[in-house]
């Protein structure tokens, strides 16, 4: 059994990115904690209430309690002015939760999404899981998300590049989109990306890239064998 850590820097990200992982993680007897890293209502109340990020979490909540995770993490940190942010404040924080449950395996936001929240998240994930003498975690792997990922920057030192492709049964994927549909505010119409068509036609277009009929994709950011 291993301890898995999925850090997002919005609620939402980490279903959109690897909400198929998580559910076929539990299915096998892994257990999964999430960390939810921005409150928006911080960084910038002029658009975001604290009204609206806690009707966000509750929908997070509910979210989670149908992919089987075991508990969440909810910080205030300031979206969506996060670069402005100490990161070692973030990484710290990141490090203590690391050790607490004693980690083996991370999921992070790519670091070349177009929302600067998710490239600061990715690298304060990579100081706090620093491969130092003691360090638990083994594997860390990127993940896509969807009106993020695909808006990224056109370089290509950002570009996602799909290395490690997670094969999802039909349960484990039918958990991913009753998950999703519990962010009844996040969620758009179709052919927005924010939306359950287009979750599904990427869960089959990076199954179609390998052979099956339901993948998530990842990039490899470290993996080490014993």
């Amino acid at each position: 059994m291993k301890n898995i850590l999925v850090v997002a820097p919005h609620a939402d990200d980490e279903v959109l990115g690897c909400g198929g992982s998580i559910a076929k993680h539990v299915r096998l007897g892994d257990t999964v904690y999430v960390a939810i890293m921005t409150n928006a209502s911080v960084g910038a109340p002029e658009l975001f209430s604290s009204e609206s990020i806690e009707s966000v979490r509750i929908e997070a909540v509910k979210s989670h309690e149908t992919l089987g995770v075991k508990e969440t993490r909810f910080y205030d940190f300031p979206a969506p002015q996060l670069e402005q942010y100490p990161q070692y404040k973030i990484a710290g924080i990141l490090n203590s939760l690391i050790k607490e449950k004693n980690i083996d395996t991370m999921y992070i936001p790519h670091k070349g999404d177009l929302h600067l929240d998710h490239g600061v998240i990715y690298n304060a994930s990579l100081v706090a899981a620093r491969p130092l003498p003691g360090q638990s975690v083994r594997h860390i792997y990127a993940y896509e998300t969807l009106s993020e990922t695909e808006w990224g920057h056109p370089t290509a030192d950002a570009v996602f590049i799909p290395r490690y492709f997670n094969v999802l049964n039909n349960s484990d994927f039918t958990s991913k989109i009753k998950a999703m549909e519990c962010f009844s505010s996040q969620l758009k119409e179709f052919p927005n990306t924010r939306s359950i068509k287009a979750i599904e036609h990427l869960g089959a277009l990076r199954g179609a890239y390998v052979g099956v009929n339901i993948a998530e994709s990842f990039d490899i950011i470290r993996s080490i064998s014993n």
